[in-house]
């Protein structure tokens, strides 16, 4: 089948991922040492025994789900004796996730996305910290409908579409009070559900600025390869081979939306016939079946996943 591998990002976290693989196979521990030992941590110690809150922590989860994705792909290439170029026709990955496809594809070498998502992990809580914004769901309206929520919503302040998901669910990001309104905005256009989430920022809005301009300093002097398959893009929904292009589009990516919707439906264009998703969670096999049902989708996120994959290969 026409395959196409994708990453999650933040939300999709766990006590205990990685665990299982760690205790089974000797390559995902020596990504979860080598993790752990770039980044002065013990950042496995939190994946594999918590608590929720600590690893929760954008500066921590950022590197987390990327160390349990990265681990999951070097068992399956190790185990099936295939690269990620073999494994797939394409990759893409929500947010920090986009990340988690470009070291797969040797974009980047662990090391350099353990030290970019630690960078950018702090950058995004820092601003956080200092600007106190919002994100909310909101369920069963159009994309274009939200966009004329928050644009009524705004009143010169930051109301932004974080994240296009799927059909029928997008997350709003900005100031709590622009938030807060765009809330009884989007109910009285119809949303069947429109709720705050328990975030620690307004990840994804120009709110995030600064850790825009710390992303940009930190990417501009990386050694960044080619990738080995194309990667779908969160800002633009398309897909990007050359890596001169690809410091921008995580620039970008910090303020910009994430285009999730229109990456499932760049896949669909292009044939794909199944999605793999791989890291803690199921969130983006969830969102593949709401835009794109013809595409079949499924999950890989623990040791029991792999052994069924591998042996229906």
């Amino acid at each position: 089948m026409k395959t196409a591998i994708i990453f999650p990002g933040q939300g999709s976290q766990m006590v205990g991922m990685g665990k299982d693989l760690n205790e089974n196979f000797d390559i995902a521990k020596q990504v979860f040492e080598e993790i752990d030992n770039l980044l002065k941590f013990n950042l496995s110690d939190l994946m594999f025994n918590g608590p929720i809150e600590d690893l929760s922590q954008t500066q921590n989860t950022q590197p987390a789900l990327m160390a349990v994705s990265i681990a999951l792909i070097k068992v399956l290439q190790k185990e099936l004796d295939k690269k990620f170029c073999d494994l797939c026709e394409i990759s893409a990955g929500h947010s920090l996730g986009e990340y988690s496809a470009l070291c797969a594809a040797e974009s980047f070498s662990i090391e350099q996305t353990a030290h970019l998502l630690k960078i950018r992990g702090n950058a995004m809580a820092q601003c956080g910290k200092r600007n106190q914004g919002a994100m909310a769901a909101i369920l069963g309206l159009d994309i274009d409908i939200v966009k004329e929520v928050v644009k009524k919503a705004a009143q010169d302040e930051v109301c932004h579409v974080a994240n296009d998901n799927s059909i029928g669910q997008v997350v709003i990001s900005g100031q709590k009070s622009a938030i807060d309104r765009a809330i009884i905005l989007a109910k009285e256009y119809g949303a069947k559900r429109a709720i705050m989430l328990p975030v620690s920022g307004a990840f994804h809005s120009p709110l995030m600025f600064d850790a825009q301009e710390e992303m940009a300093q930190a990417l501009s002097d990386m050694g960044i390869k080619d990738p080995t398959v194309p990667i779908i893009a969160n800002v633009t929904a398309n897909k990007v081979i050359d890596s001169n292009l690809i410091p921008d589009l995580l620039v970008r990516q910090i303020t910009g939306s994430v285009r999730w919707r229109e990456t499932m439906l760049y896949m669909q264009s292009n044939n794909i016939e199944r999605v793999i998703e791989i890291g803690s969670g199921k969130v983006l096999c969830g969102l593949a079946a709401k835009t794109c049902p013809n595409i079949k989708a499924i999950s890989i996120k623990n040791y029991d996943d792999i052994k069924d994959f591998i042996s229906n290969y």
